[in-house]
């Protein structure tokens, strides 16, 4: 598929794909989700890609879903729209490696329902973060009414939601809507420099954090701490990763995944 939306390159197995339609803002439409679908179906098959890092090219990281492709459609249309984002952006998920938002200025509506879907998120100092959809008269389609309360509490998310206020990067640091915020002109090499850092590690437990984590949002305790242990336990077979982990500590050397 000839990409018109998505710019990607690959720098030593850490994949950066920029989102480029910046006289749109950035905003999401269908030609957006179906490369992105794309994108995604072949990194799955795709072992020298070791981590994704998703940012947007200009003022936006993603300015909100495209209204002007929205207005016309009736009530089935509408549906199949939001399932359509809810697909593209619960695959990020179920890939095996993480995938970082980037986030270089707006993330409204759509852009930060997208920047939820990743596995966490750096903010540029300029960054501003917002669930405007209630100004239309509509509410968040991309899951952004379920992926905000898990990541901020419920009364933060209803806040954001109901008000429809816009915050700046400190606030949703302050909030766990991201984990850290640069400088702009920092953001970028700071995002690579973690995702680096995350790909030394043993991409089974990678693997494993981020599927336990993930499922077990969706469990009670007890499920929770049972899927831990089998996942825990699978890495101890002679010759997987939990093994060679621990000889190279106790051999004082470097593991070789």
């Amino acid at each position: 598929m000839k990409y018109q939306i998505l710019k990607t390159e690959v720098h030593d197995g850490i994949a950066v794909v920029t989102i480029s339609r910046p006289e749109a803002m950035n905003a999401l439409n269908t030609r957006f989700f179906n490369e992105m679908d794309n994108y995604i179906a072949g990194v799955k098959h795709d072992t020298s890609v070791k981590a994704i890092i998703i940012t947007g090219e200009g003022k936006a990281f993603v300015a909100g879903a495209d209204i002007a492709e929205m207005v016309n459609k009736n009530q089935e249309e509408g549906s199949e729209f939001s399932t359509l984002g809810q697909h593209t952006f619960s695959s990020f998920g179920e890939l095996d490696i993480p995938v970082i938002a980037a986030i270089n200025g707006f993330a409204l509506g759509g852009g930060l329902e997208l920047a939820m879907g990743c596995d966490f998120r750096i903010a540029s100092t300029k960054a501003k973060f917002g669930q405007p959809e209630v100004n239309l008269g509509l509410i968040p389609g991309y899951a952004g009414t379920q992926r905000l309360s898990r990541l901020v509490g419920l009364g933060d998310a209803l806040y954001l939601l109901m008000s429809a206020e816009m915050i700046g990067a400190d606030d949703a640091l302050r909030i766990g809507l991201v984990q850290k915020v640069v400088e702009p002109e920092a953001l970028m090499d700071e995002v690579l420099k973690i995702a680096r850092t995350i790909v030394t590690k043993g991409p089974s437990a990678i693997k494993n954090v981020k599927h336990v984590v993930r499922q077990g949002l969706e469990m009670s305790l007890k499920q929770g701490e049972e899927l831990e242990a089998r996942e825990f336990g699978s890495l101890f077979g002679e010759g997987n990763e939990g093994k060679e982990g621990m000889k190279a500590f106790l051999e004082k050397r470097k593991p070789e995944w």
